[in-house]
């Protein structure tokens, strides 16, 4: 058992449903698999199913947890901040393919 950090500007969603409720109603949540420490109080960039920079989120709570399966999860609750414009998104999604999400062809 161990707690995984993430880098303090990625929130990273893989439920449609989940980027969803965020977008629609300004605050939403995600459940992400194992233990998982996420910057409580910071602001960080959203990215979609697809590694789309689309929003800027406020990390409001982060729960590690077992849930009834017996399995490792970690809950994080977020306030939308505001959506990114077209040329905000298209930056922060080159930066992040070289930074985070690796992309292989350019290595």
């Amino acid at each position: 058992m161990g707690f995984q950090t993430e880098f303090n500007s990625v929130c990273k969603f893989k439920s449609e449903q989940e980027l969803y409720e965020l977008l629609e109603y300004g605050r939403g949540k995600m459940v992400k698999s194992g233990f998982r420490v996420f910057p409580t109080g910071q602001k960080v960039i959203a990215y979609s199913l697809d590694n789309q920079a689309i929003a800027i989120v406020k990390i409001i709570a982060s729960i590690a947890e077992i849930n009834f399966q017996g399995e490792e999860v970690t809950q994080v609750e977020m306030d939308l901040v505001r959506k990114l414009s077209d040329e905000e998104s298209r930056v922060q999604t080159a930066l992040a393919h070289e930074m985070f999400f690796g992309d292989s062809e350019r290595s």
